[in-house]
């Protein structure tokens, strides 16, 4: 199993913290009665954040699989991180 570097976890943590607020700027958007393509410009914004986020877990936990070299333990591991590459696009 792949875990974030310990280095990364700073950058993610903050681009999902972003995201929150985001999430919640749009809850209230939604409770004022805003327009919704104010709504959905916002809620486009968050998705894009989240998925940023999504992506650089991966690309991290895609680096320490090759650093650490291959075998046929990391060829799996690949090839779920791909899947879930996939799964975010």
């Amino acid at each position: 199993m792949t875990q974030i570097p310990e280095h990364e976890v700073p950058r993610i943590a903050n681009r999902l913290r972003r995201a929150q607020g985001q999430l919640g700027a749009v809850l209230a958007m939604i409770e004022d009665g805003r327009d919704c393509r104010d709504v959905v410009t916002q809620l486009s914004a968050v998705s894009s954040a989240v998925d940023r986020a999504g992506f650089a877990i991966i690309a991290s936990a895609m680096k320490e699989c090759l650093r650490e070299g291959s075998s046929d333990d990391q060829a799996i591991e690949v090839a779920q991180l791909e899947k879930m590459f996939l799964s975010l696009s």
